[in-house]
């Protein structure tokens, strides 16, 4: 069996900043070299919050004590295998930041976010938590970097 299409994907946030993670340690990675949030692959029999818990502790070292679900994201990107993304952001943990084996962690400030080398249809997601949006479903579809079509709660958005 191959990995499973459900991953999580986590933003955590202190001091206005959220963790991200640069991945420049994977050769193929669909990620390399972007900033993403935390997370990963569902392992066999895991519910969302269970890989979420896990991944981040992997991850990081951190075990999180308070987080949200804010979102479903259906990630296509040719010649990837298709992904369904559980969203949360997490408001408190506990324990030491440990180096990452699949990139550098850093703490950065919301308002340096889109500055940064994410992925266009992160630039729509990042909006929505910082407008506080109710629970969404967001699907993003890309060619390479570039992004072909982005549905918001099964409404096509517009192309930048």
């Amino acid at each position: 069996m191959g990995k499973s299409p459900l991953t999580t994907l986590c933003y955590i946030e202190k001091d206005d900043k959220y963790l991200m993670l640069h991945r420049i340690k994977k050769q193929n990675d669909v990620n390399k070299d972007k900033w993403i949030g935390v997370g990963g692959h569902f392992a066999e029999g895991e519910s969302p919050e269970e890989c979420l818990l896990r991944e981040v502790k992997e991850e990081t070292g951190l075990t999180l004590t308070s987080f949200s679900f804010r979102g479903i994201i259906t990630f296509c990107a040719a010649g990837w295998p298709m992904e369904y993304i559980c969203l949360y952001t997490a408001d408190g943990f506990e324990g030491t930041l440990l180096p990452c084996e699949e990139g550098r962690l850093e703490w950065v400030e919301k308002e340096r976010l889109m500055s940064l080398n994410l992925w266009e249809g992160d630039k729509i997601f990042f909006r929505l938590l910082m407008e506080d949006a109710p629970f969404f479903s967001l699907k993003l579809c890309y060619d390479g970097d570039q992004m072909t079509k982005a549905t918001l709660n099964g409404r096509a958005l517009s192309l930048p």
